[in-house]
């Protein structure tokens, strides 16, 4: 089931959903980029995937977007995973990478066995 959630893609594939993040995450989106994670956490969902495959910029307002859904994904057990290229250099200079599993492709992220 896909889903448009702002300017937000959503998949689901059962208890697994994944958010496509824009190409770029700053203090002018990242409130929307918070709501659409907290929103993709239903009762049903397990996994949830943050896919920044195409983001290229992220500024520390996106950082905090995502580490705010890390906190209440793991207050109801839904498990976090990062898809990041680009901008993986941030959420590893922060340290934020020892809190989110970080995936280099969906593909790697999706096959993890949670």
């Amino acid at each position: 089931m896909n889903a448009e959630t702002h300017d937000f893609k959503l998949q689901r594939a059962g208890p697994q959903v994944v958010v496509a993040m824009p190409a770029e995450i700053d203090i002018g989106n990242a409130d929307q980029v918070r709501r659409a994670l907290l929103s993709a956490m239903e009762p049903q969902v397990t996994v949830l995937i943050v896919d920044m495959s195409r983001t290229t910029f992220c500024d520390s307002a996106g950082v905090q977007a995502v580490i705010a859904a890390y906190r209440q994904a793991a207050t109801t057990g839904t498990q976090l995973r990062l898809v990041a290229t680009e901008v993986l250099r941030i959420f590893t200079v922060i340290g934020t990478d020892q809190l989110i599993p970080v995936y280099p492709t969906m593909e790697a992220a999706q096959a993890e066995m949670s």
